[in-house]
C-alpha cells in the first residue's frame, strides 16, 4: 500500500514543488508586485508544506512498521517539523527542499545525473532566491540584484569565492555555508559517479575478454579431440594374420 502510494503521489508532489518554487519566487523578483500576489505566494508555500506534510502522516499510517519508518526517514520528519519551530520562509524553502529530494531518490526511473543536475539547478535557484532577500536590504550588503545572487550562488557552490559579492548578515552567512557544503558533496557524488563508470567499464571489458578467452580454450579443445578423431577413422585396418593348416597325421 505504501509503495502504491508513492508512486501514485510522486509526480503531484513534483508539480506542487515547482508551484512551491514559483510562489517563492515573485514576491522576491517582484518585491513591487500588488499584495495581494504576496499573500496569494504565501499561501501556495503554505499549501505545499501542507501538502507534503500530509504526505508523510498518509506514508507513516501505510507503513507496516510505523515506529522503523520513522527512523529510517528522520530528514523526512525534520522536514515537516521545521517550519512550525518559527514562521520564516527560508524554513518551508529547506523542508520542502528535503522533501522534495526524498521523494526524488525514491525514483528508480531518476537516474543519479538527472538527480545531481536537478539539485545543482534547485540549490542554485533557491540559494540565489533567499541570499537576494536576506541581502538585499542589507545596509552594508553588495548583493542587490538577482543576478549578483546568481554569480554568488555559482561561485560559492562550486568553492571558487572570487568575494566580489559576499553575504554580511548572519543568515546570509549561513546559506553560504550550506551552498558550499552541498557543492562539494555534489562534486563528490559526480566524481564518484564518474569513478565507478570507469571502474564498470574496465571490470565489462575485462569480462568480455575472459568470456572470450574461455571460448578459445573451448574450440582449441575441441579443435584436438576432432583431429584425434579424424586421425583415428582415417588409419588404415589392421590385417588379420594368415591361419597355417595344421599336418595331417597318418593313422597307424
Amino acid at each position: 500500500m505504501k509503495e502504491h502510494w508513492e508512486e501514485r503521489t510522486r509526480m503531484p508532489l513534483l508539480v506542487l514543488a515547482v508551484a512551491f518554487g514559483i510562489a517563492y519566487a515573485v514576491p522576491i523578483v517582484a518585491p513591487d508586485a500588488d499584495p495581494w500576489v504576496h499573500r496569494l505566494c504565501g499561501w501556495v508555500e503554505w499549501a505545499v508544506w501542507a501538502a507534503f506534510a500530509l504526505d508523510y502522516v498518509i506514508r507513516l499510517v501505510l507503513a507496516p512498521a510505523r515506529w522503523a519508518f520513522v527512523r529510517k526517514h528522520p530528514l523526512d520528519l525534520l522536514a515537516v517539523l521545521l517550519p512550525l519551530v518559527q514562521p520564516l520562509r527560508l524554513l518551508r524553502v529547506v523542508s520542502t527542499l528535503l522533501l522534495v529530494g526524498r521523494r526524488a531518490r525514491m525514483a528508480p526511473q531518476i537516474t543519479l545525473t538527472t538527480y545531481v543536475a536537478g539539485a545543482v539547478v534547485g540549490l542554485m535557484m533557491f540559494g540565489s532566491l533567499a541570499v537576494l532577500h536576506v541581502e538585499r536590504d542589507a545596509p552594508d550588503g553588495n548583493i542587490k540584484t538577482l543576478g549578483d545572487a546568481v554569480w554568488w550562488s555559482f561561485t560559492t557552490m562550486t568553492t571558487v569565492g572570487y568575494g566580489d559579492h559576499a553575504p554580511t548578515t548572519g543568515l546570509g552567512r549561513v546559506l553560504a555555508v550550506g551552498l558550499m557544503l552541498s557543492g562539494i558533496a555534489l562534486l563528490g557524488v559526480v566524481t564518484a559517479n564518474i569513478a565507478a563508470w570507469f571502474i564498470s567499464r574496465f571490470e565489462r571489458d575485462d569480462a568480455v575478454e575472459r568470456r572470450q578467452t574461455q571460448l578459445l580454450e573451448a574450440l582449441t579443445l575441441e579443435v584436438r579431440e576432432l583431429r584425434a578423431e579424424v586421425a583415428r577413422l582415417s588409419a588404415p585396418p589392421a590385417q588379420a594374420a594368415p591361419q597355417i593348416p595344421s599336418p595331417i597325421v597318418p593313422r597307424s
